[in-house]
């Protein structure tokens, strides 16, 4: 008798630790990000920034119905084929939504992976247009748009700097490229001369080819539009080491405090368009002190990416479903102070714009010009 309520026992026991799993329900998002390879300070800042998001959603009592929220980061290497791979995966997973990804040239195929299984995706960093002009009923967009970003570098570039001439470098990625040509055209608009817009590649490190040429040019202003910190710095070491003397502005992906750590003294002084963020809203303070914290000092598109996730966790919590439209109906209703700026969003899945030019002072980034005042910080 004794051994059969010991196997009873036991039996019961195995079928509880069985069933315990079962019943604890988990709520999984997937980030798609570089998280190798020359983007990978970028890549992982995003992959953190979701993170940290979960963190304090949790904190503040999670998503009810739920035990517990899995972040499942997958890596994009800024390369599309790989990013349609991620993007299956996480399909395959079974996330009730996205965040990412970095390079336009990723989010764009990726986001036609999962349009077909109606899961959301929303970027912290992705600026091309065609991002959100595609249609796309479960495409969202955090971070500005390369139109916006040029439009802040065209102003600056003729009214602050009053350059009559501007030569322009990109490294032929979708990102930079396009953000180059958008700066080309508000040049020429506003009656600032292109000098030359010329290409370099992805990974080069040698700038000598086309820095000899701007040298020559002389012209007053050089744009700087390339892939991430990385390659910005390089050419900003070089451009120093060759004497040029004109003003330097650089866009949004060379925004890094990499780019400082690695530029140093030549880094000092180069201009940036990127968001403002208003680093005084409690909004802001909460995810600094939690980011700090998990992950230590956040990265450029940190906060867009917590953002990101704060906005999709925050939908699914409102619409107490994971029906993409009912999260949709959620997401376009709100209203919010994000971390990095005040969130709404337009029919096409864009947000609001924050664009500002920055500088290079000591060892950080600082407010420098409005584009919509005209006027400094």
């Amino acid at each position: 008798m004794k051994k059969r309520l010991a196997v009873i026992m036991i039996a019961l026991v195995s079928i509880l630790f069985c069933i315990s799993p079962a019943m604890a329900k988990t709520l999984t998002i997937g980030t798609m990000s570089p998280l190798t390879g020359p983007y990978a300070a970028d890549g992982n800042d995003i992959a953190n920034g979701a993170k940290t998001a979960v963190a304090i959603i949790e904190a503040e009592g999670g998503i009810p119905g739920y035990d517990k929220i899995e972040v499942v980061s997958q890596d994009t290497a800024c390369d599309p084929r790989q990013a349609v791979a991620a993007a299956n995966k996480l399909v395959n997973l079974g996330v009730v939504g996205v965040v990412g990804a970095y390079c336009s040239s990723s989010t764009i195929p990726a986001s036609e992976v999962l349009n077909e299984e109606d899961i959301p995706m929303i970027t912290p960093a992705s600026t091309n247009e065609k991002v959100t002009e595609r249609g796309l009923p479960y495409m969202f967009r955090v971070c500005g748009r390369d139109d916006d970003q040029s439009i802040a570098a065209g102003k600056f570039i003729k009214n602050y700097l009053k350059a009559k001439t501007v030569y322009i470098v990109d490294d032929k990625t979708t990102y930079s490229q396009g953000l180059a040509e958008n700066v080309a055209k508000q040049c020429e608009k506003l009656g600032v001369s292109v000098v030359s817009h010329d290409h370099v590649n992805q990974g080069d490190k040698d700038f000598s080819a086309v820095l000899t040429k701007i040298k020559r040019a002389n012209p007053d202003m050089l744009y700087m539009s390339l892939q991430n910190s990385s390659s910005g710095s390089l050419m900003a070491i070089q451009a120093k080491r060759f004497g040029l003397k004109c003003a330097i502005l650089a866009q949004d992906a060379v925004y890094h405090p990499q780019f400082i750590n690695i530029a140093k003294e030549a880094a000092q002084g180069v201009y940036f368009t990127f968001g403002y963020v208003d680093k005084t809203k409690p909004s802001y303070q909460k995810y600094y002190e939690k980011y700090k914290a998990l992950f230590g000092e956040p990265g450029a598109y940190s906060a867009y990416a917590y953002d990101s996730a704060y906005v999709l966790l925050t939908a699914i919590k409102q619409a107490k479903s994971t029906d993409p439209a009912k999260i949709k109906a959620e997401i376009m209703g709100m209203n919010i102070q994000g971390a990095s700026k005040p969130i709404k969003f337009f029919e096409n899945g864009d947000s609001t714009a924050n664009y500002i030019i920055q500088v290079v002072k000591g060892e950080e980034f600082v407010p420098f010009w409005n584009p919509e005042t005209g006027t400094l910080y």
